[in-house]
């Protein structure tokens, strides 16, 4: 596939290993028959962004410029889209594209197909890198973009793109979205406030585990959560001991798996989202014994997805978002890497991102 005409685009770009981000001007191509280019209006920062910026993972290519939790205005379409208009809230999540013709596209889990097209750092067809939300704007084919319901901020929204389908993908796929089950929630921070809120409004029972006694009137009286843990109070958590049908582990830090598996009940599912950057132990007792799974699950497919946003209208679900300027955008990722947010940090592209002269 050739290279397709181009129009100028802006945004916020890592150079090198570094990670730091600062401005950098490049090309979008312009609208094919099945795009839909939309104005970005706001921009989740992810965990996965830091990792990215800073090639913790060993794959990034730069420059780089990030963001997938993306919410925005459609100002144009192709001649053969047929869902969207201009003046359209829509969502772009974690991809672009992917091949539609695999077991796995045909199963709508586009997000694991061996050929999606990532939304930041990935290489499009014509052979150029995808750039992410962290822009003036963007451009998607039309199956891959989320419609946003209208009752819902689109600041608070933009997470949902990602956070948000990253925890009720797997609460759905392992059938933990049923009234009298009972799930723990690992960590009380990006991902996991919101696995706290879609369960609560699926009807099942939450325990919020935490390392910090500090989050516990968080988790309950702000959140909703049933119950709580301090993860280092061995009382506690033997008091626990196989009590839940499902964990979702939302940490992305070093943790012991074993006090988690102890939680679970016979056939009780350990649900990894978080991404650690080192290996963990996995005893194998624990697991043979009660017949127990560690599985590991990751975003969701665009069905899915729009699922997710629809219900998340019906409940009114969004993030708990810090919103911030584009020239905070450096500050912002040294402090998520701390913990130090309440619970995601948002872009406000559309107001605070301009370009340099």
């Amino acid at each position: 596939m050739g290279k397709v005409p181009e129009t100028e685009a802006f945004g916020l770009a890592a150079k090198d290993e570094s990670g730091v981000l600062s401005p950098f001007r490049f090309s979008r191509r312009e609208t094919g028959e099945k795009d839909v280019r939309l104005k970005v209006l706001f921009c989740g920062i992810c965990h996965t962004d830091v990792c990215m910026a800073r090639n913790e993972w060993g794959f990034t290519t730069y420059p780089l410029v990030p963001g997938h939790e993306i919410v925005g205005v459609v100002t144009e379409v192709g001649a053969k889209v047929i869902k969207f208009k201009a003046g359209d809230k829509v969502g772009v999540g974690y991809m672009l594209s992917s091949c539609r013709s695999c077991d796995i596209c045909t199963d709508d889990q586009e997000n694991h197909c061996p050929k999606m097209i990532m939304t930041s750092g990935g290489k499009y067809y014509d052979d150029t890198m995808t750039y992410g939300g962290y822009s003036d704007h963007l451009v998607c084919e039309e199956d891959y973009i989320i419609r946003i319901p209208e009752n819902l901020a689109l600041d608070a929204a933009a997470p949902l793109l990602c956070a948000g389908v990253t925890v009720y993908s797997p609460l759905k796929y392992h059938g933990l979205d049923k009234p009298g089950i009972h799930i723990g929630v690992v960590g009380l921070g990006g991902l996991g406030h919101v696995a706290v809120k879609f369960a609560k409004a699926m009807g099942i029972k939450v325990t919020v585990i935490s390392s910090l006694e500090s989050k516990r009137d968080e988790a309950i009286n702000r959140l909703g959560a049933d119950l709580f843990l301090v993860s280092r109070d061995p009382e506690e958590m033997k008091d626990a001991m196989g009590t839940m049908d499902g964990i979702i582990d939302t940490v992305s830090a070093t943790h012991p798996l074993l006090p988690l598996l102890g939680l679970l009940k016979y056939k009780g599912k350990l649900i990894m989202v978080g991404a650690p950057d080192k290996p963990l132990d996995l005893p194998a007792l624990p697991l043979i014994l009660g017949k127990k799974m560690l599985v590991g699950s990751m975003t969701g497919g665009i069905k899915e997805s729009q699922e997710m946003v629809d219900f998340a209208g019906k409940h009114n679900i969004t993030a708990d978002i810090e919103l911030i300027s584009a020239d905070y955008v450096n500050t912002a990722m040294e402090r998520l890497e701390k913990g130090d947010v309440r619970y995601r940090f948002v872009i406000d592209v559309a107001n605070t991102l301009k370009p340099t002269p």
